[in-house]
């Protein structure tokens, strides 16, 4: 009988933790799904928002018409809510807002550093919630000040483009301080006591990304999951700078010949410059191009060679292929059996712990 009550009460509790998340998204679990160029897509998010996540489609470098189709296509997959990430240095960032107007998306994620007041408006204008992503309270503080209606913290643990601030650090620093806005904490998430631990210490939800990769429901190549399901989190490395002269955007992927042909590449670039064969420009337009295509051969093509291996430090955690219903289960579990065991096999709906063996 105390089993029974036990996860019946940390179901409520965990109920109560992120209410403020669910109610945003307008979802039964406040777990977003992370925006993944090329594989959130909308297979993959319309199978978390079936779920009872929050799907978000990478827009990425899409048209308004790339765009316009792949909502179109999601809303074929599913009818609960789902978001869309814009990038805010897209060079038609405009004419992808308006889409997602015409579309009647109902969040809009905007990444890619800062938006304008002006982008956040038109966002909002078009009847949409805008959030934005936070690297410093400060930031947080101001993007909540121009209107933005949540916000995501992404920690260093994260896939793809990173901070160098891990995730506990800026949970620490913004959560306790920031309460105007639901805050949704991202990166190095795989299991549900984090999302227990985050949610605690005052975020509305989690974003979750490496973790949905291997999902049956991704298109992602056998080859790029297979590469998340052998990796450690070990394998999930930063990219390397070499000389400040040639700034290298941060991004975290899996070790492969691709990682290490670019440091060789900038050791070249540097020698050729320093020799004066090579004009600094020249030198950092080649460094930038690099990495061009790359995530596309990598999760299409299956190039895990040479292709980009974008993947959190989480990687360790994806074991095998699963459904999306069968992830958001588990974390969900996990985060339940949590709750029950840190009060000593019993909890009651708001955190009050029990006295075991009560009548």
């Amino acid at each position: 009988m105390t089993d029974v009550i036990s996860d019946a009460a940390a179901r409520a509790r965990l109920d109560q933790l992120w209410a403020r998340g669910r109610a945003f998204l307008g979802t039964r679990t406040a777990i977003m799904g992370g925006a993944m160029s090329w594989v959130s897509e909308r297979h993959l998010v319309s199978a978390i928002s079936n779920a009872g996540g929050f799907g978000v489609v990478a827009c990425g470098s899409m048209t308004p018409d790339q765009l316009a189709a792949e909502i179109a296509g999601t809303k074929g997959l599913t009818d609960k809510p789902f978001g869309v990430n814009l990038i805010n240095m897209h060079p038609d960032l405009d004419h992808l807002i308006d889409v997602c107007r015409e579309q009647a998306v109902g969040h809009v994620v905007i990444a890619g550093g800062f938006p304008s007041g002006a982008t956040i408006r038109k966002i909002k204008d078009g009847g949409a919630k805008v959030m934005a992503f936070a690297p410093t309270l400060v930031s947080g503080r101001r993007m909540v000040k121009i209107g933005a209606d949540a916000l995501v913290i992404e920690g260093t643990e994260a896939g793809g483009h990173i901070g160098p601030v891990s995730t506990t650090v800026l949970a620490q620093e913004i959560l306790p301080d920031l309460r105007e806005v639901p805050v949704f904490v991202a990166g190095g998430i795989g299991r549900g006591e984090a999302i227990v631990a985050y949610l605690e210490l005052g975020a509305a939800g989690v974003q979750i990304g490496t973790r949905f990769v291997c999902a049956t429901e991704s298109i992602a190549h056998p080859n790029f999951k297979q590469t998340f399901i052998r990796a450690s989190a070990r394998d999930a490395q930063a990219s390397v700078q070499l000389d400040p002269r040639f700034p290298v955007i941060p991004v975290r992927a899996l070790a492969n010949a691709g990682a290490r042909r670019f440091i060789e590449l900038q050791r070249e670039v540097i020698a050729k410059v320093d020799r004066g064969e090579m004009s600094r420009d020249a030198g950092l337009l080649e460094i930038e191009h690099f990495w061009a295509g790359a995530l596309r051969r990598a999760v299409i093509d299956g190039d895990v060679e040479t292709g980009s291996l974008m993947a959190g430090q989480s990687v360790g955690l994806v074991t095998r292929e699963q459904p999306v219903a069968e992830i958001i289960a588990d974390l969900v579990a996990q985060a339940e059996s949590a709750l029950v065991q840190r009060q000593g096999g019993a909890v009651l709906p708001f955190g009050e712990p029990a006295v075991l063996g009560a009548a």
